[in-house]
This record gives structure tokens, sequence and C-alpha cells, in this order.
């Protein structure tokens, strides 16, 4: 490890301290400045997904079907059932 000339200043944080680059290279995000851009993007994908899970689980808890494949390979529709109200 080299010795730092550059004096830490309050506010430097992780970056102002003695690392390997094994470290640098495995805690990247520790060592970069935060990305607005980047960041917005991530949050509106990951909402994006949830949202579109959510959707999907709506849209198949209201149906009254569900897929049967009967022994010769057809797919049909049949009614769900229960067999708690027999």
């Amino acid at each position: 490890m080299k010795d730092k000339t550059k004096e830490s200043a309050p506010g430097d944080g992780i970056r102002s301290l003695r690392s390997t680059a094994l470290f640098r290279a495995v805690n990247y995000e520790l060592y970069v400045k935060p990305n607005r851009g980047i960041m917005l993007f991530g949050v509106m994908a990951m909402l994006t997904c949830s949202g579109y899970l959510f959707y999907m689980r709506y849209k198949h808890d209201g149906t009254d079907y569900y897929e049967s494949v009967q022994a010769d390979g057809n797919i049909t529709l049949k009614n769900k059932t229960s067999k708690w109200l027999d």
C-alpha cells in the first residue's frame, strides 16, 4: 500500500482510508459518488416490475377458471370448485 500524502478532510468518508485494490473492486459502491440518473432508472425499473407482478397476481385471483390437461393432450378450461363447500 502506498502512503497517502493527501490529508483526509471531514466528509471524505471511506474514500480517505487506505485500502487494497481488491477491497475497492469488491466494494465498488463505497467509492463511487451517487449518480441520481442511474438511481432513478433503477427505482423506476423495480417499481415497474413489482407493479406488473402485482397486476398479474390480481388478474389471476379474479378468474373462476383453471386450465386442465386431458389424457389425450387437449387443454380445457374448468370452473374452480371447492371440495370444502360440498
